[in-house]
């Protein structure tokens, strides 16, 4: 257990915020973790456990202690002919759990390629991209009750999944570490192109093999989205809002153009990101916060921009949305801190 004090969060966050951190705790093991929830070890409240602070937009430093998860280890729990179950440490990083999957020929997580962040955030966020979501291949999750330091195990079923969320960000949120995670995964060829250029892109590799599928994703994701280190950004800023049957159909009316998904049972699900370009905010920038010139889903940091500073340019995207549109947008990543 490494205990750091006023602690400068720019590199524990991928929007390169520069703000102070009280406290900082790193913990390796589930022992480390229960010490500090049963008080055995002295810390200030609030909590806030932080991963790779891929999610995160601080507004503010923070005057509590953070909590960093380091639980390392990925292994194979079982295999069958058909199905393989392996777990892997809240701290693995998760495109390294991606990358070791598709290298011992397992199937399931080849689409999930070069999301950032760690495993530990996978299922709070139900993390999903090019028509997978991770809750389609969690089997349980390995958690820590923070009031009184006790196991907890949640079965996929128990973990109330949905689009980007989960009980972890519901009715339980703040109450558990996640410690480890456990996926299932096939040995037999199973793959999924249904998404827009997926299929094409890994045509033009040489055909739908799992590593080929895999370099797909990543030369999609490295076109258009921003390498945080070089300008800084969370991604994917908003969720893509899910909207009524009834009143999908009064938006395609009006906008004959506007790209409409099925999101059963709920309705439609509709492309914030064409939303937000529709309200011309594409590749625009405020001082030195902006909406990236190739994904206007994405909000940047171009430098020295204030936590507040994106803050209030998501509230005027939101606005001008919601005017537009008559659209509310929801935000993906965590706000943390005082406004």
């Amino acid at each position: 257990m490494l205990i750091y004090k006023n602690v400068p969060l720019k590199k524990y966050n991928t929007f390169g915020l520069d703000y102070i951190a009280n406290c900082i705790i790193n913990i390796s093991t589930e022992k480390e973790a229960v010490a500090i929830f049963r008080k055995e070890i002295p810390w200030s409240y609030p909590l806030f456990i932080l991963g790779g602070g891929s999610n995160i937009l601080f507004i503010s430093g923070f005057n509590g202690t953070i909590l960093r998860p380091k639980f390392k280890g990925i292994r194979i729990e079982s295999i069958d002919r058909e199905n393989v179950i392996i777990s892997a440490g809240a701290g693995v990083i998760w495109d390294k759990l991606v990358e070791w999957s598709v290298r011992n020929s397992f199937y399931g997580l080849e689409n999930l390629s070069l999301i950032p962040g760690l495993v530990g955030a996978t299922p709070v966020q139900n993390i999903g991209a090019y028509g997978v979501e991770v809750k389609d291949s969690i089997e349980k999750v390995r958690t820590i009750c923070l009031s009184d330091g006790s196991i907890r195990i949640f079965g996929s079923d128990e973990c109330e999944f949905g689009y980007r969320t989960s009980i972890f960000k519901k009715s339980e949120k703040g109450k558990y570490l996640i410690s480890r995670v456990y996926f299932k995964l096939k040995v037999n060829p199973t793959l999924n192109l249904s998404y827009g250029s997926l299929k094409e892109e890994t045509d033009k590799l040489g055909g739908a093999t799992l590593e080929n599928v895999r370099q797909a994703v990543i030369n999609i994701r490295t076109n258009k989205l921003p390498d945080p280190k070089i300008v800084g950004n969370a991604g994917s800023f908003f969720k893509n809002p899910v909207v009524t049957d009834s009143f999908a159909a009064l938006l395609r009316k009006k906008y004959p153009d506007m790209p409409l998904y099925r999101e059963q049972p709920e309705g439609f699900k509709l492309a914030a990101g064409w939303l937000i370009d529709q309200c011309g905010w594409k590749g625009k920038r405020v001082g030195e916060a902006g909406v990236h010139e190739k994904q206007a889903l994405v909000l940047v940091n171009y430098g020295k921009a204030t936590g507040k500073e994106i803050y209030n340019l998501s509230e005027e995207i939101s606005k001008s949305v919601m005017k537009k549109f008559g659209v509310e947008l929801e935000r993906e990543v965590e706000v943390v801190g005082t406004i």
